[in-house]
């Protein structure tokens, strides 16, 4: 039950933010049949589920949803920016109630009056019966329709019968109704020429109630009597049930709506047709004997259907898009299995433990000197790799799933703030490991709100600048250098830096007399409690946030940096290395210590014996690249007699050395956790375990990067850098 529950919540809130992305996509671009079925069925499809589990108070909100959405299909209800906005609240209100089943408190009531006030204003929509809209579009699918089809509102389909289409409460059982007796009481009012079974809410045998219906129903029905006629024979089950009727000759538009709401997989062309009650199964069956009948090729069915006048065009066409809709689904079904995050974690550890295990019979091979022992222990070490690869690559995943939650943010704060921002997303399908994904949604969250607020201009100021009215907010994210890079930029006043300045020295955290570049200065609104905002508002000017955006971020072994220009804009930066589990390094040694530098930031090597390296700088193919030593950094024994070599390492646009004793080549290194003792340790990111037991530590390339390069500017402005000599380093 507990595993259900769960599936439940993970598919309603894929489902939410399918609708959230649909509504958000009509606001940009104007309304479509397909952004509104997609809304629709997200409804339909959380209302169906829940009643599955009897949690009522979410089938009894969305019910009223649907019916609303249903009117927007039907084109009787026109969808504006004030249902646009409902719709949305609707949303988030719905979320709220899925939030309550995860945390077992499905029966008290998140909200109520903010449920209250919903559902009187959903109300009002459908008691106010607002008046039928013009054509309704319904796209095409498949070679046998093409481009869109518009219905009039009078055109009807030719059927002599009532079209009853019937899903009963799960609970109509427990109610103490029998759904049969509702069909043979209906047929003492006429004749039922055509029934189908649905049998779509059916669940696994291991969680089928008896007590619970199930079955739904499509029925032609022939009879004399009227509408209300019939709508008293369900009279007793409407209220919870899901009963349309569509009259003989009905609207096109209402069968349309029908066939959109029919369950998946819908089957094949002809029979979404009799589900629909656009057609019967004696005229499919005739329609398909002349089909048979007709020389190779024959003409598709839906062609036929046309051309004989059975069935109209608008009609068809709407049957084919189903069919397609339910095509896609089963190939993403057939495509995409889920699994719980809980093993594939485990399954990393264990990939891990298999990594060290190698590690270890490698270099038992080489101490043995068997060369059949080492071709195989070869052998193994590649097969490890490829395993390792292919088990990483289950972690990762597009960080759209991040960015696809700030459209609504973005519409939501301009709005509050009163500003015309447009957000712009590229390198959505990126991918970084889902461990890291969970935890970049709050620090990106502080850097866009930040951007509205504090970058991006009132509409007036930017007129009175020069610029578009509307300010622009990116999102981007590529790989560079065996990292990640995300980027939130704006095109607005960019940062005061004499203003972030003067509130550095005020407090203590700088010196009047010292001298910053643009960087530093910039990163000093990321101190705890730094702000340059003269009033507080409901989204920034409290101090709190930035600190927390770094923290985090450093947390996950990465670095956020801004660049700004007065006038144009500002971009903050973070770059992430791509996993947190197993790495490809690179293995020095420095005296008896053994450390490990991630192997997709090393650039080269060169021996460092013989050259000038006064001032921790060394002049590599005329430019200066400044270097750090490892054990003046940690403090390790002096050595004498030991040719040093410089390894140079790349992090992002920046370059430095780090000097080694010995080049112990390429190791993969299970990355372990350093524990709370070493963990604010700088220069170190990790520690890993080599084959013979012993622990080496895994370097932070971008801390020693960061060292080296403040070091070198602290030395620029004597010229000592400029007056090295030449050196010719060779590869080695």
């Amino acid at each position: 039950m507990d595993m259900a529950r769960d599936a439940l919540v993970q598919e309603a809130r894929e489902l939410l933010a399918a609708m959230e992305n649909a509504l958000l996509e009509i606001e940009a671009e104007g309304a479509s049949p397909d952004a509104i079925n997609a809304i629709f069925r997200a409804a339909h499809t959380i209302k169906g589920s829940a009643g599955l589990f009897a949690f009522d108070r979410i089938v009894g909100f969305t019910h009223i949803v649907e019916s609303v959405l249903d009117r927007v299909r039907n084109g009787t209800q026109p969808l504006d920016e004030p249902l646009m906005a409902l719709l949305l609240e609707c949303s988030d209100y719905i979320a709220a109630l899925v939030d309550a089943i995860e945390a077992r408190r499905e029966d008290i009531e998140p909200d109520p009056e903010r449920r209250a006030r919903l559902e009187d204003a959903l109300n009002a929509l459908l008691g106010a019966g607002a008046a039928p809209k013009a054509p309704v579009a319904v796209a095409t699918a498949a070679s046998e329709a093409a481009g869109q089809v518009e219905v009039e509102g009078g055109e009807s389909v030719s059927s002599d019968n009532w079209h009853l289409s019937l899903r009963f409460s799960p609970d109509v059982l427990r109610h103490g109704m029998d759904p049969m007796s509702f069909l043979r009481y209906l047929g003492t009012l006429g004749r039922i020429v055509h029934i189908v079974t649905l049998p779509d809410a059916m669940p696994p045998a291991e969680e089928f109630d008896a007590e619970s219906c199930y079955l739904g129903f499509e029925i032609d029905f022939a009879s004399e009597v009227d509408r209300q006629t019939i709508e008293g024979v369900f009279e007793f089950v409407r209220e919870d049930s899901d009963i349309r009727i569509l009259p003989p000759h009905g609207k096109v538009a209402e069968y349309i709506s029908l066939i959109g709401a029919l369950p998946e997989p819908a089957g094949r062309l002809g029979e979404i047709l009799v589900k629909g009650g656009a057609l019967t199964q004696a005229e499919l069956e005739q329609v398909l004997a002349h089909q048979a009948a007709e020389p190779v090729p024959a003409k598709p069915i839906g062609t036929l259907l046309v051309e004989r006048e059975v069935v109209p065009q608008a009609v068809v066409a709407a049957a084919l898009t189903k069919q397609k809709q339910g095509e896609e689904k089963r190939a993403q079904e057939q495509k995409f299995i889920k699994v719980e995050v809980n093993k594939l974690d485990a399954l990393i550890d264990l990939v891990g433990e298999l990594v060290i295990a190698g590690a270890a019979t490698n270099l038992l091979a080489r101490k043995q000197k068997d060369p059949q022992f080492e071709e195989v222990s070869q052998a193994l070490s590649t097969l490890v790799e490829q395993i390792r690869d292919a088990a990483l690559t289950l972690r990762m995943v597009p960080i759209g799933e991040v960015f696809q939650r700030f459209p609504r943010v973005v519409r939501d704060i301009s709005r509050e703030l009163g500003k015309e921002i447009q957000l712009v997303v590229t390198g959505a399908d990126t991918e970084l490991d889902k461990s890291m994904v969970e935890k970049l949604s709050d620090p990106l969250m502080h850097i866009v709100r930040n951007a509205m607020d504090h970058g991006i201009e009132s509409t007036a100021a930017r007129v009175d600048a020069g610029k578009p009215a509307g300010g622009t907010l990116r999102l981007n994210a590529y790989h560079e250098s065996g990292s990640i890079v995300i980027e939130v930029s704006d095109d607005g006043k960019g940062l005061d830096r004499e203003r972030i300045l003067k509130k550095g020295i005020e407090r203590g955290l700088v010196q009047p007399d010292q001298v910053l570049s643009d960087s530093e200065v910039f990163r000093l609104i990321f101190e705890a409690g730094f702000s340059t905002a003269e009033t507080v508002t409901n989204l920034s000017g409290r101090g709190v946030g930035m600190d927390v955006v770094r923290k985090n971020i450093e947390a996950l072994r990465g670095e956020v940096e801004i660049l700004s220009r007065a006038g144009q804009g500002t971009t903050v930066r973070i770059r992430l290395p791509l996993t947190l589990a197993i790495i490809d390094g690179f293995q020095v040694m420095v005296g008896e210590s053994t450390f490990v530098i991630p192997l997709e930031l090393v650039v080269e090597c060169i021996d460092v014996g013989g050259h000038d390296t006064r001032h921790n700088i060394v002049k590599l193919r005329g430019e200066p690249l400044p270097f750090v030593r490892l054990r003046e950094l940690f403090d390790l024994p002096p050595a004498t007699g030991v040719r040093e070599s410089l390894v140079v390492v790349q992090y992002g646009q920046h370059r430095a050395g780090v000097v080694v004793d010995r080049l112990m080549g390429e190791f993969q290194a299970v990355i372990k956790p350093l524990g709370l003792l070493f963990n604010q340790v700088r220069g170190i990111s990790g520690s890993t375990i080599l084959g013979d037991g012993r622990v080496a530590l895994i370097l932070d390339v971008p801390n020693l990067v960061q060292r080296a390069s403040r070091a070198q500017a602290a030395l620029a402005w004597q010229g000592q850098a400029t007056s090295m000599p030449e050196q010719t380093g060779g590869n080695s």
